[in-house]
């Protein structure tokens, strides 16, 4: 057992070959009065069924490798499998030229409070609005089943500088903050040592 406890006041060591993130936890009540974004005919949304576990993995490299994603790239391929073929759960990607540009993950296991569980675009697909018109899509999907009573996500301080202003321009609101301290994916192999340099490496 650690001997490291969290204290709420003042500053807490975090052990070498740990990251920790301040997780900001955003949620919407209520359905947009107007869509996010305008329609758009150079990109299309696509529902990625019993997706390939390379490509996913590989896709998912793509958008979060600079924000040290790691949430999916510890399972093994059997649990990644089972988690992503769940009933409630819908992968999306936005396509351009036949290419998916980005993820979307919606999971509707609380179908009252839905969850935008997966949210990015890869880096060349970054600005032009593409991110606006996705989470348009997204808010569209969770509101327009009549049990949603609440559509929520999270951000952390390992994400995008951009990330948590975008969802609030989007109609989020901040209502909860939790930290959360874990393996660094670097040392791990599960991303480059050199990614992520606003979230330095720590190992000793």
């Amino acid at each position: 057992m650690s001997d490291h406890v969290l204290d709420l006041n003042g500053f807490t060591d975090i052990p070498g070959g740990k990251v920790a993130f301040v997780v900001t936890y955003l949620e919407m009540l209520a359905a947009p009065d107007k869509p996010l974004a305008a329609a758009r005919d150079d990109v299309e949304l696509e529902r990625w069924r019993k997706p390939d576990l390379a490509a996913y993995r590989s896709l998912f490299r793509q958008v979060g490798e600079d924000w040290i994603w790691f949430g999916r790239l510890s399972y093994d391929d059997a649990t990644l499998a089972d988690m992503l073929n769940e009933p409630a759960r819908e992968n999306f990607l936005p396509m351009r030229d036949g290419k998916p540009v980005g993820t979307l993950e919606l999971d509707y296991a609380n179908p009252e409070e839905p969850v935008v569980a997966y949210f990015g675009l890869v880096p060349d697909a970054i600005g032009g609005g593409l991110g606006r018109w996705l989470m348009s899509q997204a808010v569209e999907m969770a509101w327009s089943r009549p049990e949603t009573r609440r559509l929520w996500l999270h951000t952390c301080t390992a994400d995008s500088p951009q990330a948590l202003k975008f969802y609030m321009s989007c109609g989020f609101k901040p209502y909860k903050r939790a930290i959360e301290v874990a393996d660094d994916p670097r040392l791990l192999g599960h991303h480059p040592r050199d990614k992520a340099p606003h979230v330095p490496v720590i190992d000793r």
